[in-house]
């Protein structure tokens, strides 16, 4: 990949707090809350509890998707649509947290879905 969506962006200040508990705004709305996250360099991620979106399922998403953390309002703002989150590959923290292969696919499938980091038009 020529991107490191595993990375958080520059300027996106992750490093000011917990973000387990804060609420999650894709480009068209809410998607869930903060599980878990990491901010290891290159591996970095968040890990959402979507609640009633997808009813019981969590997603994983990488921390390059990150454009913004409001920590006063304890949110995070990703540059993805509901619809490219709901698209990908299923994820189930037990079995593909820490799993390279998944990594990689799951990777591919935001770096698909527009230019990194370039909002819809």
């Amino acid at each position: 990949m020529a991107e490191n969506v595993w990375a958080y962006r520059v300027g996106v200040d992750y490093l000011a707090a917990d973000l387990t508990g804060y609420g999650v705004e894709a480009l068209d709305g809410s998607i869930g809350k903060v599980d878990k996250h990491s901010d290891e360099v290159t591996a970095a991620y968040l890990v959402v509890d979507t609640g009633v979106w997808i009813l019981g399922k969590e997603v994983l998403l990488p921390a390059g998707l990150v454009t913004r953390i409001d920590h006063t309002a304890e949110k995070v703002y990703v540059d993805r649509t509901k619809e490219q989150i709901k698209a990908a590959p299923e994820f189930h923290k037990d079995e593909n947290l820490g799993n390279s292969d998944h990594r990689d696919v799951l990777g591919g499938h935001y770096l698909s879905r527009m230019p990194f980091g370039v909002p819809p038009a």
